[in-house]
C-alpha cells in the first residue's frame, strides 16, 4: 500500500473481533496501517469524526452516518440466534423489568435492548447508562444490558446466576425468536471520502480482512488457543464463541439490517428509510 500516510484502522479490543485481526497479526499486514485500538463507542466517534478512514462501526451509528460512510462488503459481526456477548441480565422477570441499566460501550445492543422490550413486550422501562459492570448496575436497576467480554463472563456464568435468581437473556437469540431473521451488531466501513480518494488503500485493507478472516476460521481451534494464553477463558469457549458469531454480510444479514432500520424508525432513532451503501470499489 503507498499513500501520502498508511489508513488510519480502527480495532475494537473485544473477543468478537479477534478473527478478524489474528491473522493480520500473523501476515505482517498491520505494517500497511496505523492501527488504533479503542472500544466500539470511541471508534464510532473517530470514523464519523474523520479521526480513523476504515474501521468498525456499530450499526446504529452506521445508519445514522451512511451518507458519510461506504460498507466493506462480506465483513461483519453479528450472530443468526444466540450470540453469547450481547446480553440483558434480569434479576427479576422478564413483564416485571421497570429500570435497565445501559452498558456504556454500546450503542446498536442498547437500542435492540429497548426494542425488544418495548416493542415486542409492550413495556416502557426507564434506562439509565452506566459503565459495563452487571453487580454495579444490578445495585439500583432490574436489569442491564452489557456486551462483550463482560456479556460473555455473564453468559458462561449462566447456571450460577440462575440460582441466585438473575437470568441471562441472549439478545441475539431474542432478535432471531422476534423476526427470523441474522442481526448484524457492527460493520466495517471507509469514509465515502476516503473511498473515492484511495479505492485502492481501501481495496487493499478490505482483502486483508478478508484473507485474515478467512484464514481465522479455517483454524479456530488454534486461534482460540493463542488467545487462551491471555484471556480468561479457557480455549474451548473461546472457540464455541468464535464459530457462533456470523461474520458474514449477504443477503440474510441485510434483510436483518433492513428489518431493524425499520424498528429503529419507528422509535425515532434513525431516520425513516435509512439504508448502508456497500463499497463498490
Amino acid at each position: 500500500m503507498t499513500a501520502d500516510r498508511r489508513p488510519r484502522v480502527g480495532h475494537i479490543q473485544f473477543l468478537n473481533c479477534l478473527p478478524l485481526y489474528d491473522g493480520l497479526v500473523r501476515s505482517g499486514a498491520l505494517l500497511d496501517v496505523e492501527l488504533r485500538k479503542d472500544t466500539p463507542d470511541r471508534l464510532n466517534d473517530d470514523l464519523v469524526a474523520g479521526r480513523l478512514d476504515i474501521g468498525p462501526i456499530s450499526l446504529i451509528p452506521a445508519l445514522q452516518h451512511a451518507d458519510e460512510l461506504r460498507v466493506l462488503p462480506g465483513i461483519a459481526v453479528g450472530s443468526d440466534g444466540p450470540v453469547l456477548s450481547v446480553v440483558l441480565v434480569s434479576q427479576v422477570p422478564l413483564a416485571e423489568i421497570r429500570t435497565v441499566a445501559l452498558g456504556s460501550t454500546s450503542r446498536t445492543s442498547v437500542v435492540l435492548a429497548q426494542l425488544l422490550l418495548e416493542q415486542r413486550h409492550g413495556l416502557a422501562p426507564a434506562y439509565t447508562t452506566m459503565p459495563p459492570d452487571v453487580t454495579a448496575m444490578l445495585l439500583e436497576n432490574d436489569a442491564a444490558v452489557v456486551i462483550g467480554d463482560v456479556a460473555l463472563r455473564a453468559t458462561a456464568d449462566a447456571e450460577r446466576l440462575a440460582a441466585a435468581g438473575v437470568v441471562v437473556h441472549d439478545l441475539g437469540a431474542a432478535w432471531k425468536e422476534w423476526t427470523g431473521l441474522p442481526f448484524v451488531f457492527a460493520v466495517w466501513a471507509a469514509r465515502a471520502d476516503y473511498a473515492e480518494e484511495h479505492p485502492g488503500l481501501v481495496k487493499g485493507v478490505a482483502e486483508a480482512f478478508r484473507r485474515s478472516l478467512d484464514d481465522s476460521l479455517r483454524q479456530v481451534d488454534a486461534v482460540a488457543e493463542r488467545a487462551a494464553r491471555w484471556e480468561s477463558f479457557d480455549a474451548g469457549t473461546l472457540a464455541h464463541y468464535f464459530r457462533t458469531l456470523d461474520f458474514r454480510l449477504g443477503a440474510g444479514q441485510r434483510s436483518g439490517i433492513a428489518a431493524f432500520a425499520e424498528r429503529a424508525a419507528a422509535a425515532g432513532v434513525v431516520r425513516l428509510g435509512a439504508s448502508l451503501t456497500l463499497w463498490e470499489g
